[in-house]
């Protein structure tokens, strides 16, 4: 399945590219709009009906805790060294789950998936 998907600016750049070879359509928020707000990369979300892909655990306080309404979360849980596996897991994530109203988490080893 392919997504409009807005990443954050925590996500690596190399993830970036990967999401955008295999063919969804991805808004930077480090390229377009660089220092705004969580709450703002939501909005955008919301008005682009995209998925936010992140690394920035804060979304999931907002969604649940503070019940921003959102399209939906990829939250990326990883160190450097595993770059590649956790690329592949978000990929194989995002082609395969129905992604629109759901919280994700992603490790190398563990998907979590919650409704939001």
């Amino acid at each position: 399945m392919l997504y409009k998907i807005v990443a954050d600016e925590s996500v690596d750049y190399r993830i970036i590219k990967k999401l955008t070879k295999t063919g969804n359509q991805v808004i930077s928020i480090h390229e377009k709009y660089s220092g705004i707000t969580d709450k703002e990369v939501i909005k955008i979300a919301i008005e682009n009906n995209a998925i936010i892909i992140t690394e920035d655990k804060d979304f999931g306080e907002l969604v649940f805790s503070h019940k921003e309404k959102s399209t939906g979360v990829i939250l990326l849980r990883y160190t450097a060294i595993d770059y590649d596996k956790i690329s592949q897991v978000a990929l194989n994530v995002i082609e395969n789950y129905n992604l629109y109203n759901k919280f994700c988490v992603l490790t190398i080893n563990k998907i979590r998936i919650r409704e939001i």
